[in-house]
């Protein structure tokens, strides 16, 4: 086969999929680009996205528990590649496109700054003069402007179907409106959709199994609760794991969860398709409310079981200690850097101007990409007097 060839088979395989599905040969890039002979732009913005220096960083970027507290808990990365797996399977399922779902579940958590959630909160509310501070928009930044791998262009020079998936991905933890560029109708591609309920249950799943494995939440407070997912699993789990210890009948009880509700997303979900008669995808755009979903009650559920896991697992008064070591980290940083930008590395200096404003995007871009050690190690250079710079200083670039 030709290699012009293989490009147009894969687009051609492509108009298999449901005829409401995102095809790659319609979503147009910001500046012109040569195309690939053997990938569709779906699979170049994966291949792009997975050689940035920012998905790198996700490695050693908090999800719930601080990346230097243990080895075995869940990073920004593992988190990441938990949603793929959940965004394919559904994905293939519906028969969408699997290389949109792929590329927009990569790259959803890119501008998340260090310690989690507790980091962004504390860059927000440093930037509230500014703009404030979002990791959906900050991402969209990232991919757009920050990243430096082209002689062309600045960014990755992504599709616009790839861009919207990160700006518009939405979860309880991702509220922004949408930029001017992706408000033309109320919802996103149904690929984006399917990236966010992934996102939810990767979110629910393994904060129930690291929070049952650390002990930070118990079998009994979950009994009391009378949560029916909750019950459902851990009889299953149970049931086929009779003379098995706890840790092994919880592990089996995470995997029920994320079972059922793939299964009750994807016939819910085929259900409203065809009863709503859901054929292009401009129609799924055109919904008032997004079209892939959980069936109401077990949705209830679901939300019902992630409240108990925030109040066990992130009200903790451990991990308040660790979020608050975070944000403090956060706050040293950016002060010190805004007072000093001279503190900044030379290619971030070369973007500062006389603006203030412009000052602190700077920083506030410096700061967002550091991984957790990183910043940790930034801040003892700065602030303990016996930590050595020199030995670190190539650290930094």
């Amino acid at each position: 086969m030709k290699e012009q060839e293989t490009r147009n088979w894969l687009e051609e395989r492509e108009e298999q999929l449901a005829p409401f599905a995102t095809k790659s040969k319609n979503s147009p890039r910001k500046f012109q680009d040569t195309e690939d002979p053997f990938r569709t732009s779906f699979q170049r913005d994966r291949d792009r996205i997975i050689y940035s220096s920012s998905f790198r960083r996700l490695q050693y970027k908090t999800q719930v528990f601080l990346v230097h507290e243990a080895d075995f808990y869940r990073t920004r990365l593992t988190h990441t590649l938990e949603v793929m797996q959940h965004a394919r399977t559904l994905a293939r399922a519906l028969r969408v496109n699997e290389d949109l779902v792929e590329a927009i579940s990569l790259a959803h958590d890119l501008g998340h700054p260090p310690f989690g959630h507790a980091g962004e909160n504390a860059l927000n509310e440093l930037m509230k003069e500014w703009g404030g501070f979002n990791h959906n928009l900050q991402g969209l930044r990232i991919v757009d402007q920050l990243e430096h791998r082209y002689p062309n262009f600045p960014g990755l020079n992504l599709t616009y179907h790839t861009r919207e998936g990160i700006t518009r991905h939405r979860t309880a933890y991702d509220k922004s409106p949408p930029i001017e560029e992706f408000r033309k109708f109320p919802q996103p591609s149904v690929e984006t959709q399917i990236v966010s309920i992934a996102d939810e249950l990767a979110f629910c799943a393994h904060d129930l199994d690291d929070g049952l494995s650390v002990g930070l939440i118990n079998e009994e407070i979950l009994e009391e609760s009378g949560n029916t997912l909750w019950k459902e699993i851990i009889q299953r789990a149970k049931r086929e794991t009779k003379s098995q210890g706890k840790e092994f009948i919880y592990r089996r009880a995470v995997r029920h969860l994320i079972e059922i509700c793939n299964t009750e997303v994807i016939n819910y979900t085929s259900e409203r398709i065809k009863q709503l008669g859901i054929i292009s995808e401009q129609e799924v755009r055109e919904m008032k409310e997004p079209l892939v979903s959980l069936p109401p009650q077990t949705a209830r559920a679901l939300q019902n079981l992630r409240e108990m896991l925030e109040q066990g697992i992130y009200y903790h008064p451990d991990v308040v200690m660790m979020t608050e070591k975070g944000k403090n980290i956060v706050r040293k940083l950016f002060s010190a850097f805004l007072d000093n930008p001279r503190l900044l590395p030379h290619q971030f200096q070369q973007k500062l101007s006389e603006n203030r404003q412009n000052k602190a995007r700077v920083v506030c871009d410096y700061i967002a990409g550091m991984t957790d050690r990183f910043a940790m190690d930034t801040y003892e250079m700065l602030f303990h007097p016996h930590v050595r710079v020199l030995s670190r200083i190539g650290r930094r670039r």
